[in-house]
């Protein structure tokens, strides 16, 4: 249902070098691109995450309640990304943990404040 998603950021050198290294945890990489906007994914066609710079040219800035979702698959996965996005630098927005009986999750933001949220779900 969902193509991709975009996040915003103030330095592309810096967040491609960030996502780069944090979804290819995954098996992700950068798919497609212009100067302004970078894509990622696993190929297919599945969703991606786009990096851009704004189109309007004005700062970028974090909507709040916005946050990107990344189904790790396992709670292993899950702790490698969360500790993969410490080291490339992003801040802590909740440790690796139970949230409830079907979902494992961590959260963090990335070097230009957008929310992250690495997952495993369990359903059906």
């Amino acid at each position: 249902m969902i193509g991709y998603v975009t996040i915003g950021t103030s330095d592309m050198e810096k967040a491609c070098a960030f996502y780069d290294a944090l979804l290819g945890e995954i098996g992700g990489s950068q798919l497609m691109g212009m100067d302004r906007i970078k894509f990622y994914g696993t190929g297919g066609a599945g969703a991606m995450l786009a990096v851009c710079i704004p189109y309007d040219e004005k700062a970028q800035n974090c909507g709040n309640g916005n946050m990107v979702a990344i189904n790790a698959g396992d709670r292993a996965t899950v702790d490698k990304l969360y500790a993969k996005a410490m080291e490339l630098g992003a801040s802590d927005e909740g440790e690796p943990g139970e949230r409830m009986p079907i979902f494992y999750g961590a959260y963090v933001r990335d070097l230009d404040g957008n929310k992250l949220c690495f997952y495993e779900m369990k359903t059906g």
